[in-house]
């Protein structure tokens, strides 16, 4: 991947992709003229995403400690633009690094809110938990636990695994503008999931609830490029 066009690299890890599907007519007044909320068979996804970032830096500088890892946790559903491109819209990026959130929110007028987050390894568990600690923005909080369940396995053309995890376009908006941002990476190596989720009001932002069992796919590693966003 290192020969296309990116502006950022990172690595994603030990990330759980936890999705509710809800009632897309619910979820379309959040999303922003210019965007068309997607759906798979009928049916509207948000998704709240644990993971840890890693190896953060931009194309041909190195990483620096302390700025390049931190805990990142995302509320998400999946858009398409008037070109046909398909995407992920987010409602909220929390994550611990301050430098971080400030540079994404400038450079990319991607929603990063600053929280306090934990998270821990034990085994082949992964314990987390966050709180939302921006000014001036609704609080949320999660907090859980999710561990990987039988083999790796990669996405079938067609399928719900697929649809949710292989989107390769980001979008953002400032004002009335909408952006779009290029993502680079190869398929997902997927596993099912299991998770213990005990907190979870992310989704208060949007004056929604996530209640019931979500679909859950796990993500040990996977590395990722991002380009530059460019206004549509």
């Amino acid at each position: 991947m290192n020969d296309v066009p990116y502006a950022l690299r990172m690595i994603w890890q030990r990330l759980c992709f936890m999705h509710w599907a809800v009632d897309a007519r619910t979820l379309r007044p959040h999303i922003p003229e210019g965007l068309t909320l997607d759906t798979h068979q009928g049916r509207a996804y948000l998704g709240v995403v644990p993971f840890v970032m890693s190896g953060v830096a931009p194309r041909g500088l190195p990483t620096v400690s302390g700025l390049s890892e931190f805990p990142e946790l995302n509320l998400r559903t999946y858009v398409t633009d008037a070109q046909g491109h398909a995407g992920v819209w987010f409602f909220s990026l929390d994550a611990t690094q301050p430098i971080a959130v400030r540079l994404a929110r400038a450079g990319f007028h991607l929603p990063y809110f600053d929280a306090r987050m934990w998270n821990r390894e034990r085994g082949d568990v992964t314990e987390y938990a966050s709180v939302r600690t921006h000014r001036g923005v609704t609080a949320g909080a999660f907090a859980g636990a999710y561990r990987p369940v039988g083999p790796v396995f990669t996405s079938e053309p067609g399928s719900l695994e697929m649809w949710l995890t292989e989107r390769y376009s980001l979008f953002s908006a400032s004002g009335s503008r909408i952006y779009r941002g290029r993502i680079w990476h190869e398929p997902w190596p997927l596993q099912r999931a299991e998770a213990e989720i005990r907190v979870n009001t992310l989704a208060e932002l949007i004056g929604m609830k996530l209640e019931g069992e979500p679909h859950l796919l796990y993500g040990e590693r996977l590395e990722v490029r991002a380009g530059l966003i460019t206004w549509l």
